[in-house]
């Protein structure tokens, strides 16, 4: 039914772009703030765990810990992620065309992939950990407050999978503010339970950086628990019973032909901090704990980008599938301008406020000196960063998302590795192997703008407005 016979016309084909793209924009930019706190904590608490007689500047080698487990955890959000991308698209599609037990078949076999996910997650967590962490370092107390810490987060991962899959078949059938709840609830939790276990109160004993991961697996628990109450109360589209986990070739196909190029371009974060750990384990210890700050703080610059970005790229589609150039023009254009203006403000307040901010945390002086050094120098690239992201979507929204993942990949493996493991090699090293990021960036953007025009050129100069 079109409008003329009385549809409600859709707000993404008819509101001032502007102000669409901040009232779609803000619950997601909110949510992925909440999800920059979330992974902000565990390093801020465990800073501050004591030395002790066989222990020197401990705080350091526990964020040392946790930042050589980080890759798995990306990596395991990669997978949960990209496939609900995929996910969504395939239960949408079901739900627009009033096909309810389709899409309630989509749901349960996305609850199927995600019980695999959590058996090879748990795999991991009890036979790979050691050999992934020596793969790292050599340091043997770093070695083992990182296994302790990884092996509670997969072998318990069941909190943070279940979760992100609910979260998904919420966001699917719209009700976001429910996904952002349980999110939120998770988080509040963590932050409240991280120094109860850390340091030991109420009766239990100080657990270090074990207790960072008991905090953080109760909080996935939490967030699990109120997403899946939020499912079975308001998600009425969908009715799975037990039968419908029963894996179905075509529908899994279906999921995976969107998702796994999502995983891939999700994965390339895990993939860039696993070989930069590597690179900089080689030059010194203390620059991964530096690192390990400086990716935690600048997570509360990217995340609201991302946020933006998540709620372009439907604004984007939308509007050249309606044969509306001028709009996506509009949305690229307003996504640019608002992007780059949340990266400007992040590199002033990094650049002015970047002492204090590392100061939250309890460094060593030559941790936290070098992770002053490396915020002055990262946040160069961050102007080019913002571009990027917003490029990346909108080559997603105009249906090419190789383009995309061009762009992801000169971002965080092909620039960015080869040449900080070049600076590293360097008398310097400790300084100069910081500008291997804004200068990938800066690649990626001359490459991204070049792909974006392209893609317009080809797809959007011959549409004509209805």
């Amino acid at each position: 039914m079109n409008e003329k016979e009385g549809a409600r016309p859709n707000r993404m084909g008819t509101q001032p772009i502007p102000g669409l793209l901040v009232r779609m924009g803000a619950p997601m930019m909110l949510s992925m703030i909440v999800q920059a706190l979330y992974n902000v904590v565990d390093s801020l608490y465990v800073s501050y765990i004591p030395d002790t007689a066989a222990v020197t500047n401990a705080g350091d080698k526990a964020i040392n810990a946790l930042t050589l487990a980080f890759p798995v955890q990306m990596l395991i959000m990669a997978l949960c992620v990209g496939t609900g991308v995929g996910v969504n698209a395939s239960l949408s599609r079901s739900l627009g065309r009033g096909d309810g037990r389709t899409a309630s078949h989509i749901a349960g076999n996305a609850m199927f992939i995600s019980i695999c996910y959590y058996a090879a997650t748990l795999l991991f967590g009890l036979f790979g950990i050691g050999a992934y962490i020596a793969s790292q370092t050599s340091d043997t107390v770093v070695r083992g407050m990182s296994a302790d810490y990884l092996r509670v987060i997969t072998v318990c991962s069941f909190g943070s999978i279940w979760y992100m899959c609910f979260e998904k078949l919420l966001q699917a059938t719209g009700k976001t503010t429910a996904a952002m709840i349980g999110q939120l609830a998770g988080a509040l939790t963590n932050i409240a339970l991280d120094p109860v276990f850390i340091f030991g109160f109420m009766g239990i004993p100080a657990l270090g950086v074990t207790g960072a991961a008991v905090a953080t697996v109760i909080g996935q628990c939490v967030s699990f628990a109120v997403v899946l109450a939020l499912h079975f109360r308001q998600n009425t589209e969908l009715h799975i019973v037990p039968s419908m986990l029963r894996p179905d070739r075509g529908i899994i196909a279906r999921i995976y032909s969107v998702g796994a190029p999502a995983i891939a371009m999700q994965a390339l974060t895990s993939v860039m901090t696993y070989g930069m750990n590597m690179i900089l384990g080689a030059v010194s210890g203390v620059a991964v704990t530096a690192y390990g700050v400086y990716y935690k703080l600048q997570n509360f610059i990217f995340m609201p980008v991302f946020g933006l970005n998540n709620a372009s790229i439907p604004i984007i589609a939308y509007n050249y599938g309606a044969r509306q150039p001028a709009r996506v023009h509009s949305a690229i254009r307003c996504g640019l301008v608002i992007a780059l203006a949340i990266m400007l403000i992040g590199i002033i307040a990094l650049q002015v406020f970047g002492a204090q901010l590392v100061g939250c945390f309890q460094l060593s002086d030559e941790a936290a000196q070098l992770c002053r050094t490396a915020l002055c120098i990262i946040t160069l690239g961050f102007l080019f960063a913002g571009a990027n992201i917003i490029l990346q979507g909108a080559c997603q929204a105009l249906g090419n998302g190789m383009y995309s993942l061009v762009i992801s990949l000169l971002r965080m493996v092909v620039v960015t590795l080869p040449l900080a493991w070049a600076l590293s090699r360097t008398a310097q090293a400790l300084e100069l192997v910081w500008y291997a990021f804004p200068a990938a960036e800066l690649t990626a953007c001359a490459v991204a703008v070049a792909l974006t025009v392209r893609i317009y050129r080809a797809r959007m100069a011959r549409l004509k407005p209805n």
